[in-house]
């Protein structure tokens, strides 16, 4: 398959490790909902990725993903218009993911960003794992068996999917065409500030989830760090340096931004009452969510239904094309 043409398939998942937060939202499943009235879309479960980084204590990985299906479907992902299925239920993804083991070089792995970012941040655990060097071929193979050629990501995650197009060209160079060089997809908000100011994440234990109660949220927000110039009413602040703000670049109107963003650099306003403004369009924002998940949560076995007709829908895809890969290489 030459690159030049266009699959119009657009493929993403997420790893079940916890439950969804803002970062999600506002990063990726906004993005995703809109994506899926124009592509066919595969949406996945990324349970084997979990077990990248949780393998030690796994066991928390298949209520997380009966969680993060419900938050999908409470967001808008309509299973009607998109194929939602769990990554081990196909194992053509492992199929593809060893046979590209055999050809692609080992520093290629070496060399992704987040190799070295994610054993710095989760320094705690031990990451000198097989599976942990091989998550972004992994990715790879997610991707390219469904023969997609867009992937919505965050500006970090842009080194796997040169990556993918990388690991795409040395197939079809070795074997002939087969595969598409996707294209990142970047959503202008993809990286969301958690509550400390670093990147919202799970792992970092600064997120606001999804599923959190009003409450909790408005008390999580509420202690969100600030221009750390701010140490005084009196003093005054710089809305380009404050985590907070960047959640108002989101959530707020542009009238509401520039008086908020002129109280701040004069002073007249406290961080804790500019960030109100923000966090009553964030509870707006979550409510309705929630609602809908309290009413799919009344039917249990909805989540396992929706994962067995994406398993079959998502393995006739891949299947087809494993046997492909299997003609190409001699197999």
């Amino acid at each position: 398959m030459a690159q030049s043409v266009s699959t119009g398939i657009v493929l993403s998942g997420t790893r079940p490790t916890g439950e969804l937060h803002l970062g999600h939202l506002n990063g990726a499943l906004k993005n995703w909902v809109r994506l899926q009235d124009e592509f066919k879309c595969f949406f996945f479960v990324a349970d084997w990725h979990a077990l990248t980084t949780e393998y030690a204590d796994p066991g928390g990985i298949e209520e997380s993903a009966r969680s993060m299906v419900l938050d999908w479907l409470a967001v808008g992902l309509d299973p009607g218009k998109s194929v939602i299925f769990r990554q081990s239920d196909v194992p053509e993804h492992a199929e593809l993911y060893l046979m590209f083991s055999m050809i692609i070089p080992v520093p290629w792995l070496e060399r992704v960003p987040s190799y070295k970012e994610q054993q710095e941040q989760l320094s705690g655990r031990d990451l000198s794992t097989v599976g942990f060097l091989g998550y972004p071929l992994l990715q790879a193979a997610d991707i390219l068996i469904y023969l997609a050629d867009r992937v919505p990501v965050g500006e970090d995650q842009l080194p796997h999917v040169e990556l993918t197009r990388e690991v795409a060209r040395r197939f079809n160079r070795l074997y002939g065409d087969l595969f598409p060089e996707p294209a990142g997809l970047v959503v202008e908000m993809a990286r969301v500030p958690g509550t400390d100011g670093r990147k919202m994440s799970k792992s970092y234990g600064n997120a606001v989830s999804l599923s959190e109660d009003p409450k909790s949220v408005h008390d999580k927000l509420a202690r969100m760090v600030t221009d750390t110039r701010r140490q005084r009413l009196t003093d005054p602040g710089d809305p380009a340096d404050c985590p907070a703000f960047c959640l108002h670049a989101i959530y707020c109107s542009e009238e509401e931004r520039a008086e908020l963003s002129e109280g701040c650099k004069t002073a007249s306003i406290g961080c804790l009452d500019c960030k109100k403004v923000m966090i009553a369009h964030v509870l707006e924002e979550l409510e309705p969510i929630r609602q809908r998940r309290a009413e799919l949560e009344k039917t249990p076995e909805i989540v396992g239904e929706v994962l067995a007709e994406g398993r079959d829908r998502a393995r006739e895809v891949a299947g087809s094309t494993m046997a492909r890969v299997r003609e190409l290489m001699g197999l």
